[in-house]
């Protein structure tokens, strides 16, 4: 059994010899080729020679071609600024700025980046005609929050009519990208859609479920598959997740495993997840990366369940803590070994004395990095929109958990989930984008 073929029986809920694995590689396939995000990320050459370098080091059933959620969002007029580490952050919301929804049109094949990651993946598909290969689009309510920015979250109770309307369009940009996507050769239609993850469930049946299950039929009727990208702190969500009936839901660290597991078994809908992303694959070892691999494997099983990390991998990810990780999908030996290895981690959480400013109120917002993270983004967006009014008396923070010092002011702030926000050492705003008013009038209460 090959690796498209396992991916293919989990999907149909079948049982497989062993569960399949899918390295979430983005621009840490730039980093396997020698050169930075931007340069990866504008070559269709050099994804080719990331991607197969991937699949060489790790072993996988499946791989994305590329992980890039702006893709959409640049075609469509937002403006964008590169990174060496990170794929491109979108800094500029065309419908904000005063254009018009009816003034834009779907996008072609020809446009923006299209050409390269297509390019990119009939090439793939030409040399690894046993790995699944996943196509990645921009899911419809993460895309809507791009061109309109965080404006979105009132229009949702002042304006539905008009959001109803950007995300039918959204949605035709999603449809339109997947079509293209299958016919270069992909096997699996990824929706990526963070954003959703911060709004509740009776808005998530209202805003998104009519819109993505439209992109799942479309994928069901090419006699293909579809996956659902959730990452954050979206259980509340995950019920009417699976309610869209894609082929698949994967998701972070932020969500037990084993939650998702009974109500994936329920619906009969494969599930994916959910390696530790930066405390264990970046900057953990390789005995981090056994456990936590091994952790996983056990508890998802071998019916319905695909090993990946919670989302695209960090540029700098170390190669041997990924091949540690496919080393336990391959070898039961290896498993076994690593079963009877005991391991405490030895980060203590960061000394917060000398943290706290006399006569300011400090905002500390823990992000897994603003910089390629769109529910972070977003939440530092607002937080620093809401403290420019108070003329200085108000310090805000962000504190990466890509970073060894993140994970300690992490633990030491008590925070479980990312994004959150907190206001003098108290978690005000969890996994969850507050509007401006509700950050001034939180940091008011502090202030008394």
């Amino acid at each position: 059994m090959n690796g498209l073929e396992r991916i293919e029986k989990v999907f149909r809920m079948e049982e497989v010899d062993r569960i399949p694995w899918v390295p979430f590689v983005g621009v840490h396939g730039g980093k396997l080729v020698g050169v930075d995000a931007e340069e990866y990320l504008k070559s269709a050459d050099r994804v080719v020679d990331g991607i197969s370098k991937a699949v060489e080091l790790y072993q996988p059933d499946g791989i994305p071609v590329v992980f890039d959620l702006q893709i959409e969002a640049e075609i469509l007029g937002c403006k964008l600024v590169w990174s060496k580490e990170n794929p491109p952050a979108v800094v500029s919301h065309p419908l904000a700025d005063g254009v018009e929804l009816s003034s834009l049109s779907l996008p072609e094949k020809s446009d923006g980046r299209f050409p390269i990651v297509l390019e990119a993946t009939r090439e793939l598909r030409e040399k690894y005609p046993d790995v699944a290969l996943y196509g990645l689009i921009t899911g419809p309510f993460t895309l809507a929050l791009h061109l309109l920015g965080t404006e979105i979250f009132m229009k949702l109770f002042e304006d539905p009519d008009y959001v109803n309307e950007l995300m039918d369009f959204c949605t035709q940009v999603g449809i339109k990208h997947s079509e293209m996507l299958l016919d270069a050769g992909c096997d699996v239609i990824a929706v990526v859609d963070p954003m959703t993850s911060q709004i509740d469930p009776m808005s998530f049946e209202t805003f998104v479920s009519p819109y993505v299950s439209q992109i799942f039929d479309f994928v069901r009727a090419k006699k293909k598959y579809s996956s659902f990208f959730v990452c954050g702190h979206a259980q509340q969500n995950i019920e009417v997740m699976f309610d869209c009936r894609p082929d698949n839901i994967s998701i972070d660290e932020n969500i037990p495993l084993d939650y998702v597991k009974e109500i994936a078994l329920k619906k009969g809908i494969s599930f994916g997840g959910n390696l530790k992303l930066t405390s264990v694959l970046l900057l953990g070892n390789e005995l981090d990366s056994k456990k936590e691999a091994v952790d996983c494997l056990d508890l998802g099983g071998t019916k319905g369940f695909i090993l990946a990390p919670g989302c695209d991998l960090p540029m700098d990810t170390p190669i041997a803590n990924l091949q540690a990780v496919s080393e336990q999908v391959h070898n039961e030996y290896a498993r076994q070994v690593t079963r009877e290895m005991e391991h405490v981690s030895s980060l203590e959480p960061l000394n917060l004395e000398g943290h706290w400013i006399e006569g300011k109120v400090v905002v500390d917002i823990i992000t897994l990095d603003s910089a390629s993270c769109a529910p972070c983004q977003y939440m530092v967006e607002a937080v620093r929109k809401a403290a420019s009014e108070f003329a200085g008396n108000v310090e805000v923070n962000e504190h990466k958990i890509k970073d060894v010092d993140g994970i300690r002011m992490m633990m030491a702030l008590g925070v479980q989930n990312v994004p959150t926000t907190c206001i003098n050492g108290k978690a005000e705003f969890i996994s969850q984008i507050p509007r401006k008013s509700e950050i001034v009038k939180a940091i008011k209460n502090v202030m008394g």
